[in-house]
């Protein structure tokens, strides 16, 4: 299976059987799938988040499969309705479509006893509102295609926390490390590496970035991570999309939190380029809601929430964010917009 190429160019993840078996295995017993759950299949099964969670866990467990072959949320709302659909599993872009929908039908959703939000950070106030929304839980996990793909999740008979992927799933060890592979204290931030039977053989005809990506038996997954007293993980962001401004650390999924949460914003996505005077500097792309609203007031807005150099120096408006087949954003292809 290949990987998204959300931030660099996809490789052909070799994944064996065993690898899909465990992890299907140990998601459906993890989200207490049963034969009694019908499941909205909506992301593309080719893709890794899709094949696990929404096809083979459910079908080891004898659960419906509910397909839609197109995501649209009129549709999505339909097939709940119809069939009482338990646990709909979708990307953040996604639920943000069904959340903005003038066709938003909260009663289609009155039997989903789960919500999976999965394939990207669900932003915190995107989540809450889905759920006073919907009055459904969302339940935010984390994988990658190298890892067929769940490593975390939300518990669901215990706390969830906003913001967090959760404790490791059975049989799956996580853990945050620094750039000499050696455990980071909690609450710091480091690379999240991953061991346990999930984990693919290598890129396909790549045997460089698989000595690279495996190293002593650990997936170095390249995304940016902490973990609490609780063993909860934390995405802070991708490795490759940090920024750094006069010395100081910008990651941007913290100011997406921001752009997310102004009420005449629908979608942002941020990315760093080259700047004469700090080294780089911040620049938001965002696609509103109310065409009214000014960059000033954006720049405003953000000021009042995060600190000087994290605010983007450069806001965008986009008619709509790039997406690749399951709906993640593209930032590999705005930094080359950036660059251009």
């Amino acid at each position: 299976l290949y990987t998204s190429g959300t931030t660099g160019h996809p490789k052909g993840a070799m994944l064996t059987h065993g690898n899909l078996y465990s992890n299907a295995r140990d998601t459906g017993d993890y989200l207490q799938m049963s034969a009694e759950d019908r499941i909205i299949a909506t992301l593309p099964v080719f893709h890794v988040f899709a094949l696990t969670v929404v096809v083979n866990a459910p079908l080891m467990k004898g659960a419906t499969l509910l397909l839609a072959p197109r995501f649209s949320p009129a549709e999505i709302f339909a097939l709940a309705a119809n069939y009482k659909a338990t646990v709909f599993a979708g990307v953040p872009t996604m639920f943000n479509f069904l959340y903005q929908s003038e066709q938003a039908d909260v009663s289609a959703f009155s039997n989903l006893r789960l919500a999976i939000s999965g394939g990207a950070s669900l932003p915190v106030s995107l989540l809450h509102s889905f759920e006073e929304k919907f009055n459904v839980r969302v339940s935010e996990g984390y994988g990658l295609s190298e890892a067929s793909p769940v490593t975390c999740f939300n518990p669901i008979d215990r706390e969830r926390k906003a913001g967090s992927i959760g404790p490791s799933i059975v049989n799956v060890e996580n853990k945050v490390v620094d750039e000499n592979g050696d455990e980071v204290p909690v609450g710091e931030v480091g690379e999240l590496i991953v061991r346990g039977p999930n984990v693919m053989k290598g890129y396909y005809k790549m045997p460089e970035d698989t000595a690279f990506a495996i190293r002593d038996g650990w997936l170095y997954t390249g995304d940016l991570a902490r973990k609490d007293e609780e063993d909860y993980f934390y995405i802070v962001d991708r490795k490759k999309d940090l920024i750094i401004v006069g010395g100081f650390n910008v990651y941007p999924r913290e100011v997406e939190e921001v752009l997310y949460s102004h009420n005449g914003i629908v979608e942002a996505a941020v990315v760093g380029f080259p700047d004469p005077d700090f080294g780089e500097a911040v620049h938001a792309y965002v696609v509103l809601k109310d065409p009214t609203i000014t960059v000033e007031s954006i720049k405003e807005y953000c000021a009042k929430h995060i600190v000087k150099y994290k605010v983007p120096s450069v806001i965008e408006i986009l008619d709509e964010l790039p997406k690749n087949t399951t709906g993640k954003i593209l930032r590999r292809t705005l930094k080359e917009a950036t660059k251009a």
